[in-house]
């Protein structure tokens, strides 16, 4: 059996180099030929190569439509390799007017809408390009630009387009690379032209003054920006940060003093339909208990109607929840991380995108004005063999009629060059006329005054950078802010103010009895109950917590390691079933047991004591929890546990407390510590073992505590009446046999 031979040139190598080198190259392709933009024209390969394919198929403005089949088609075959599916989606996106600030396409047909709907299939529906792309491929017969060969080498393509106005910021650009990323947001043409001239006179201008001319994006969709000047600065001047983009309504009063709401723009690239959907899935969650209904009346323009639930109702304050809870609210961020003139990527600040925008239109426009002189100097070279033509006439024709070689008779007796002797010999008969010979005198004379301009304006940079800012002036007419492309759509608002919107108006009030089993399995029942007698629980676990409360309350969890946990009751678990684990909706490990919970009351106090005797007074609001680890509110020493949180009624004048020991202490409740946070102080010394219960009392009401199915009372105290941190004395005959007062 003969052995296999490997062929070709083979190499050994290291599997991480030769895997480290390949996803290099990857990595760079993905950077450079797909998502990111060139800072100069602000575009990626297949946009480029999309405009310049429809250049050549000569899809100007004022021509007819062609099917973007045949488009597509064009740019796959000669200048992008891949999918046909990735063009299309291209072309369509900067045909919609929605999606691009200043479309490069126009598009005839279907080409989707902001419901999210896709476009026509590409056998259907048409295109050419807009004025815009126009100015973008202005100049680029005119040696403008560098061109390469295109993927089979067939063809050329440019590397860059000559960009007669600030694309990239324009109509903004996103893209995902490998380890970078790019969103620049779309801007103001008029805006940005004003920025461009001023910074062609004051090439260190400020960020402040900058912002002053280019005072934020400007989206297609509209909306509001309600970013804050001292933020919008910061993002611009690093290159780095983010817009906040709010819908814009109105109030529309109807009849009896009722209102209704109407959306008439949402931010930019939200799916209305997919906005609707949530709220009304938010609507039938009993999430958005002010909103009564929503209707889509839409058209041609955007129009979304909130009916609220009453006519109390603030607008406002529905508004705010709607911001805070849907998409009505987005934030779009900036990271202006582009491939600048070197073909290096990195991320610009407003002032370097729009310099070297600057710096790219002054390079187009030097080489414009050298092709254009290389154009005069050839026409120059043919007119004046013209002109030697004229003047020797009757030789030149001799010359043609005898000589066998007539082109090297002409170099050699008149000094000619081969370009002059060529176009003698080209010339048409016609042109032998008088009167030709002024006109070639005529065009030469202009044609020598335009050389001597163009030589005059290199030579001069003031005169290159006016000619640039008038070239700016000339495309901020054209999409000035009095025209309809060009007027500002975004409205600049106010910086975002705390508006508090009270619970209520984000959740539905019903009331609920909360049900905590001994195991910590917790649920809540529509309605209030007092019995638990018709309660069901797993096998093996008991109740120990019945609360009635409201959706709109907030349940307050005291726990052995001292820590307080806080969760509202509109996210407690439905009453079907025995509920879920507490454990996992507040992080508490197994080894640590609930000791009470309670609803929370802003203006209450609690006692909070530790097993070890040791205690203080707090505030509700100090113990509000607002992640899921809960807020450590009792400090406890090695072997220490937390052993009762208990609310204080307002009328309590006196601490009662028991110990393990069945010594009972009560002292006045000024002589406890009210503190935020800590250890605490004793509040009863135990000779062995600690601390039972406590609780807060009103001296003159005496105390009670259970005893089986009755409730027994002391009302005269004196007996155990002393100081903090006694030891305290013997209990009551009777006295419960846990050692607790309820």
């Amino acid at each position: 059996m003969s052995k296999t031979v490997p062929t070709g040139n083979i190499r050994d190598t290291r599997l991480a180099d030769a895997i480290g080198e390949r996803y290099l190259n990857y990595a760079l392709s993905t950077i450079m030929a797909r998502s990111l933009p060139d800072v100069r024209d602000g575009l990626k390969p297949v946009h480029r190569r999309l405009l310049y394919a429809m250049r050549q198929l000569k899809l100007d403005p004022n021509t007819g439509f062609k099917k973007c089949a045949r488009v597509v088609g064009d740019v796959m075959g000669k200048y992008h390799p891949h999918g046909d599916i990735a063009i299309y989606e291209t072309l369509v996106r900067l045909a919609q007017n929605f999606s691009v600030r200043y479309p490069l396409v126009d598009g005839q047909g279907n080409f989707g809408n902001i419901d999210g709907d896709n476009a026509a299939a590409m056998r259907y529906t048409e295109s050419r390009m807009t004025t815009a792309s126009i100015a973008l491929l202005d100049g680029i017969n005119e040696d403008a630009v560098d061109f390469r060969e295109t993927y089979d080498g067939e063809d050329s393509e440019p590397v860059v387009l000559p960009a007669r106005f600030p694309n990239l910021l324009a109509n903004g650009s996103a893209g995902i690379a490998v380890g970078m990323a790019t969103s620049i947001p779309p801007h103001n043409l008029s805006e940005l032209c004003s920025a461009l001239t001023h910074l062609i006179k004051f090439p260190n201008a400020t960020f402040d003054k900058l912002i002053d001319l280019v005072p934020g994006p400007d989206f297609p969709t509209g909306g509001e920006l309600v970013e804050s000047r001292g933020s919008i600065i910061e993002t611009y001047s690093t290159g780095r940060g983010g817009f906040r983009l709010r819908a814009k309504w109105l109030v529309e009063q109807l009849k009896q003093g009722t209102y209704q709401i109407v959306v008439t723009e949402i931010p930019y690239q939200v799916q209305k339909s997919r906005l609707i959907e949530k709220i009304a899935e938010l609507m039938n969650l009993k999430k958005l208990p002010m909103l009564a209904d929503i209707r889509d009346e839409s058209t041609e323009e955007l129009r979304i109607v909130l009916e609220p639930r009453n006519r109390s109702i603030n607008s406002e304050m529905l508004m705010e929840r709607l911001f805070k809870q849907t998409d009505m609210e987005t934030r779009f961020g900036l990271n202006m991380n582009v491939i600048d003139a070197h073909q290096v990527p990195r991320v610009m600040n407003l002032r370097q995108v729009l310099q070297a925008f600057l710096d790219h239109r002054h390079e187009v426009l030097v080489r414009r004005k050298n092709f254009r002189l290389n154009k005069i100097r050839h026409r120059l070279e043919i007119l004046g063999g013209y002109l030697i033509a004229f003047l020797n006439l009757d030789k030149v024709i001799q010359i043609i009629r005898e000589e066998d070689e007539a082109k090297a008779a002409l170099i050699k007796i008149f000094e000619l060059s081969e370009v002059q002797a060529e176009a003698i010999l080209n010339m048409r008969l016609r042109q032998l006329r008088k009167l030709e010979e002024f006109e070639i005198q005529a065009e030469n004379k202009k044609l020598t005054m335009e050389m001597k301009e163009i030589i005059s304006q290199l030579k001069d940079e003031k005169t290159l950078w006016k000619i640039i800012a008038e070239e700016i002036n000339e495309i901020k007419k054209e999409f000035g802010l009095k025209t309809e492309i060009g007027s500002r759509r975004t409205l600049i608002g106010k910086p975002i103010s705390a508006v508090i919107v009270p619970i209520e108006a984000m959740i539905e009030r019903e009331p609920i009895t909360i049900i905590c089993s001994t195991k910590g399995w917790i649920r809540s029942l529509r309605g209030h109950t007092e019995t638990a007698s018709d309660l069901k629980y797993k096998e093996g676990d008991t109740g120990k917590f019945i609360i009635n409360a409201q959706t709109t309350d907030k349940l307050v969890i005291f726990a052995s390691n001292g820590r307080f946990y806080t969760i509202s009751c509109d996210k407690l678990p439905g009453g079907r079933g025995n509920g879920e684990p507490l454990r996992l909706m507040i992080d508490l490990s197994n080894e640590h047991d609930f000791i009470s919970m309670f609803i929370y009351s802003p203006d209450q106090k609690l006692l909070v004591v530790s097993d070890a005797g040791r205690g203080f007074i707090v505030g509700q609001n100090d113990v509000v929890a607002q992640t899921k680890n809960g807020k450590q509110i009792l400090n406890l020493g090695i072997g220490e546990e937390g052993a009762v949180a208990t609310v204080i009624k307002k009328d309590a004048d006196h601490i009662i407390s028991v110990g393990q020991n069945r010594k009972l202490l009560v002292f006045p409740i000024d002589q406890l510590q009210e503190m935020s946070r800590g250890r605490g102080n004793f509040i009863q010394r135990f000779a062995k073992g600690g601390l039972a219960d406590a609780k807060a009392i009103k001296l003159a009401d005496g105390m009670s505590w259970k005893a089986g199915q009755k409730t027994r009372r002391e009302s005269n105290l004196k007996d155990w009446l002393g100081k903090r941190a006694q030891a305290g004395t013997k209990v009551p005959h009777g006295f419960s046999t846990t050692g607790k007062f309820s």
